[in-house]
């Protein structure tokens, strides 16, 4: 099986190539025992609707053909190849008793394959599984399931046919040949596997009571193709419920209300409790489930009721209101979320209960049939838009999840309660199908009359997606599906779609048959060419193998050829897209997407999970393929590589940092700090200073080395980055963190920020100014400070003068004569002008020399300013200078005269005019 998924590198990066099978699933029969096909010449292929045909038994042609044998009706028609490879007995798959047991090609079914023995071996599109019943008295055979089919079909043969094919077709194929060693059947485990072709989740020995009580239960994580990524003993307390969240991470829920989240590799992330009320009543069952917010967890306790969070990954408790008498525990339940809310509903007996945040409502699903005693089991679509009910009657009822419309309901025959029952739909389909699985019983149902079933051989587990429904067991692993509405225009019986005419015109053209041409006319005659090759796009990226992919898309672009101005867009992202998902589903990656589910997983969804597996290589290769930007592609998931790499402690640290900058180097988008953040919570401090080297970006390097507690490290990164602000930061960090004889020691070590720190205590801390200034011995800032803090602070003329007088012996300290005498000069000035309030009443205080001898000359005091002048010893011609300005201003001209007159004028007649013109007396 492993051979047939080995990379063709003509096609996809190490996609897996299907080299035995070009069909959707794994045929059912291998090549020795298909039975022999015809001649070409006799084949009826879709040649037969217009070209040419050979003379005896055979459908008429369509079109320009040479005649034809008349068709005899079938007796008894073929059976319709099941998509399983086995029938409900377990053996190959052929008819039931009754009906002629002829193999079928489970690939789609030509309308001129049809022969007076039945069907020919070529082109049947399969069903759900279908098979039919053996054949009426009138020959017809008797329809036991769906399948789509036109009803316009002109040949006979298929016209008889077409009455036991329905309205809903699905394929089912063959994902990955499952080599997981389980000596346990699946029914003894805690299964839970992700969507979007997640991982598998094993709980082996959960509680069997055979087992010693000394054996340990073994949590295993498989892939989707059963390669094993982790496998651990479980030493926690008793586990009641598993599963993934949306971020791959596995929630397992314990009987004690604790869930305990692991990494897809088996390591343990965190762990957070579901509340006390849970812890003291235990818990009895536990849902996980997704919403747009988040994965959720719902609780039902032991005390029957419900407890919930809509998003782990924020923590919010709910309490549902309780279910008025509810004395054990419901039959079944499940979260549906609406409106944005997640709700609770159950069953109890007969009645169904919505529960809110708010209250407990009883709902009644309309249309239900009538006898209904008690609800076995409920399943909720994969967007929460549709609910499925199973009763004890056997019937199920589809419908709205909120259980305002019904689809349809089904009766099954069987009042067993099944195991499993989940829905298979595509998104935007009109079609609605649930599959419902028992031990060794597998039903898909909808809304026509008859089911589907399958034996299975072994214990199988239901995994629903977006668009179809994946099937595992111990030896293989399946996908569900409804055929996808272009795969079915081109493949199901007798199409005339131009998908299905430019499909053959592309095939007749590479056996250089001139039937390409006619084809192609029929095309170009309608005027569907770009519907055609749109068709075979869109059909191409449904398809699970790789041989038939190419098909589609040959025909695509041979169409394209004779189309002027058709986009090449979807053509080329459709190669792209599938040549990234061939890559993905290959045995060794396991994660086996389909179109639909990739594109609303989006690619950056899907690197993150290729980076939570560690494929880095496979992840760097579908990033440079696509050429997404840098930042968004390569360099992020090289960083992703670099934070799994400090973590293999058996390499040395200058090792791994020097693998690690060889391989990103300047790589746009990569900070190393990140990398190095992860060192240090490894554990690696020494790894976390080195990769710091390599940050160009100093901002990021001083609060990680901050954080591993470097101080002095990270000051020395701040004041040689420049950054005045990041030094800052430093400070007041080594402030907060160092005594203050050490933090002081510290920054005379630094002096561009000793003089940072100075700037910062002028305007906030000058206590500190002060202590700074005393440490180092600078008494000249030292008496600076106090000049300033004796005019900042001090209002008491007693303290100013004394906050001077400790400023002036600071000077003298060092040895500043004209600074301490300046200083108390300034001492006696205040001395002075206190004493001259008091006396004469006046404001003087805090004036300057200059400003005090005018304010004497102003008030009349004429001779306490020269007194002043002397004391201070004043200049005369600065004297000379006050007297007059002052008197002029007073207009005092008489004064003036008088004391012009005194003495010879030291500073000239040219100072009285000018006073006297200042005054706007010219004349004076």
């Amino acid at each position: 099986m492993r051979e047939s998924r080995r990379p063709d590198s003509a096609w996809a990066l190490p996609a897996p190539g299907c080299d035995t099978h070009n069909s959707h699933f794994r045929s059912p029969m291998s090549d020795s025992a298909r039975p022999p096909q015809r001649p070409r010449g006799q084949e009826g292929s879709r040649g037969g609707r217009r070209g040419e045909q050979e003379p005896g038994p055979g459908p008429p042609g369509r079109g320009r053909g040479r005649g034809g044998g008349q068709v005899q009706p079938p007796t008894a028609v073929t059976a319709v190849a099941a998509a399983s490879p086995r029938d409900p007995d377990g053996r190959k798959r052929k008819c039931l008793p009754g009906a002629r047991a002829r193999w079928v090609s489970p690939r789609r079914w030509s309308a001129a394959a049809c022969t007076s023995h039945g069907l020919l071996h070529r082109e049947l599109e399969p069903a759900w599984g279908l098979c039919l019943l053996p054949p009426s008295n009138d020959g017809m055979p008797q329809a036991s399931s769906v399948f789509p089919c036109s009803t316009s079909l002109g040949d006979p043969c298929i016209s008889q046919i077409a009455v036991i094919l329905c309205q809903f077709a699905s394929l089912k194929y063959e994902l990955y040949s499952m080599d997981w060693d389980l000596k346990e059947e699946l029914r003894d485990c805690l299964v839970a596997a992700a969507p979007y072709g997640g991982p598998i989740a094993l709980l082996r020995n959960p509680g069997r009571k055979e087992k010693p009580a000394s054996a340990r239960p073994v949590l295993e994580i498989y892939s989707a193709s059963g390669v094993p990524l982790a496998s651990l003993l479980w030493k926690s307390g008793p586990m009641v419920s598993l599963g993934w969240s949306a971020e791959e991470e596995l929630l397992c829920v314990q009987e004690d209300g604790v869930v305990l989240v692991y990494g897809l590799h088996g390591d343990f992330r965190r762990h957070f409790s579901m509340g006390n009320e849970v812890l003291q009543n235990r818990v009895l069952d536990a849902r996980i489930f997704h919403t747009e917010f988040g994965s959720g967890v719902a609780i039902l306790t032991g005390a029957h009721r419900f407890t919930l969070s809509a998003n782990v990954g924020d923590l919010k408790l709910r309490r549902m209101p309780e279910v008025p008498g509810l004395q054990s525990a419901p039959s079944c339940w499940t979260t549906v979320c609406q409106d944005r809310v997640a709700h609770i509903l159950l069953a109890v007996g007969p009645d169904l209960y919505l529960l809110d945040h708010a209250a407990c409502s009883a709902v009644i699903p309309p249309g239900l049939a009538p006898g209904v005693s008690s609800f076995l089991q409920m399943a909720v679509s994969f967007t929460y838009r549709h609910l499925a009910l199973f009763t004890d009657t056997g019937y199920i009822w589809m419908g709205t999840a909120s259980l305002k419309e019904k689809l349809c309901e089904f009766n099954c025959n069987i009042r067993a309660p099944p195991k499993q029952m989940v829905w298979c739909s595509r998104p935007r389909s009109k079609e609605r199908a649930v599959v419902v699985g028992w031990e060794r019983r597998l039903m898909v149902v909808g809304d026509a009359p008859e089911g589907i079933q399958f034996v299975l051989d072994e214990d199988s587990y239901l995994v629903p997606e977006l668009d179809g429904v994946r099937i595992f067991s111990r030896s293989t692993h399946e996908f569900l599906h409804e055929v996808p509405v272009a795969s079915e225009e081109i493949f199901k019986i007798a199409s005339m779609a131009p998908g299905a005419l430019l499909l053959e015109a592309q095939k007749e053209y590479e056996k250089e048959s001139q039937k390409a041409d006619e084809y192609l006319r029929e095309i170009q005659e309608l005027g569907q060419l770009p519907q055609a090759v749109q068709q075979c796009i869109e059909a191409a990226g449904h398809e699970h193998w790789p041989d038939m992919q190419k098909s589609l898309l040959r025909a695509a672009s041979f169409g394209k050829c004779f189309l002027d101005r058709f986009p090449p867009d979807s053509f080329v992202r459709m190669c792209q897209d599938l040549r990234v998902l061939n890559a993905i589903r290959d045995y060794h990656i396991g994660i086996p997407l389909t179109y639909s589910q990739y594109k609303q997983l989006t690619i950056q969804v899907l690197l993150d999970r290729l980076v939570l597996r560690r494929l880095y290589p496979l992840a760097i290769q579908i990033c440079e393929y696509l050429r997404l930007p840098e930042v968004q592609g390569v360099s992020r998931i090289l960083a992703h590589w670099a934070c799994y790499k400090v973590q293999q402690k058996d390499v040395s640290d200058e090792d791994v940092a020097r693998a690690i900058n060889q391989k990103l180097g300047d790589t746009p988008g990569v900070s190393y700090s990140d990398i190095a953040a992860r060192a240090y919570g490894c554990g690696r401090t020494e790894l976390a200073i080195k990769l710091l080297e390599y940050e160009p970006r100093s901002g990021e390097q001083v609060p990680l080395l901050l954080k591993m507690k470097r101080s002095k490290l990270a000051l020395s990164k701040a004041i040689e980055s420049g950054d005045t602000d990041l030094v800052f930061t430093v400070l007041l960090h080594l402030k907060n963190e160092l005594n203050r004889g050490d933090f002081f020691m510290t920054l005379r070590n630094q002096p561009m920020a000793l003089s940072l720190y100075r700037q910062f205590c002028k305007h906030q801390e000058l206590e500190t100014l002060k202590d700074l200034y005393n440490q180092d011995d600078n008494h000249q800032e030292l008496g600076s400070f106090h000049i300033r803090a004796s005019y900042a602070a001090e209002e008491r003329i007693e303290g100013r003068v004394a906050a001077l007088q400790t400023a002036a012996d600071a000077f003298y300290k060092a040895k500043n004569e004209f600074a301490a005498k300046a200083t108390e000069d300034q001492m006696r000035l205040l001395r002075l002008q206190r004493r001259l309030e008091d006396e004469l009443g006046g404001r003087f205080l805090d004036l300057s020399l200059h400003d005090t001898v005018t304010t004497l000359i102003l008030s009349g005091q004429n001779k306490r300013a020269e007194q002043l002048a002397r004391d201070f010893r004043i200049p005369d011609k600065r004297l000379w200078w006050l007297k007059l300005t002052a008197l002029a201003d007073l207009e005092d001209w008489e004064e003036l005269e008088k004391f012009s007159k005194s003495k010879k004028s030291p500073i000239g007649y040219l100072g009285r005019g000018s006073g006297c013109r200042r005054c706007h007396r010219a004349p004076e």
